[in-house]
């Protein structure tokens, strides 16, 4: 069955960066878009970046255009999510998503 698995979450200073990644199984990740969704305690889970099956197109939120940065390997079915200038808004659990699939999240917490 299709196994999406994201790592790569933490707690970071406002300003730093981490990548996440989401490793994928049991579909054919090379045929399908993915995406980055992330949920804030208290708020609605949001969309915060795609990217198309060959990785030549990519589609962001207003709020991280400019510092965060969608990627994918196909050769290794696994998809990234590199946040630069991270900011304490940013603080929530992301999880990545292909076809109707979710991954378990990973915690960004972004304090000083």
């Amino acid at each position: 069955q299709v196994q999406l698995v994201e790592s790569g979450g933490g707690l970071v200073q406002p300003g730093g960066s981490l990548r996440l990644s989401c490793a994928a199984s049991g579909f054919t990740f090379s045929r399908h878009a993915m995406r980055w969704y992330r949920q804030a305690p208290g708020k609605e889970r949001e969309l915060v970046a795609g990217i198309n099956s060959a990785g030549g197109r990519t589609t962001y939120a207003d709020a991280v255009k400019g510092r965060f940065t969608i990627s994918r390997d196909n050769a290794k079915n696994t998809a990234y999510l590199q946040m630069n200038s991270l900011k304490p808004e940013d603080t929530a659990v992301y999880y990545c998503n292909s076809l109707t699939s979710w991954g378990q999240g990973t915690q960004v917490t972004v304090s000083s």
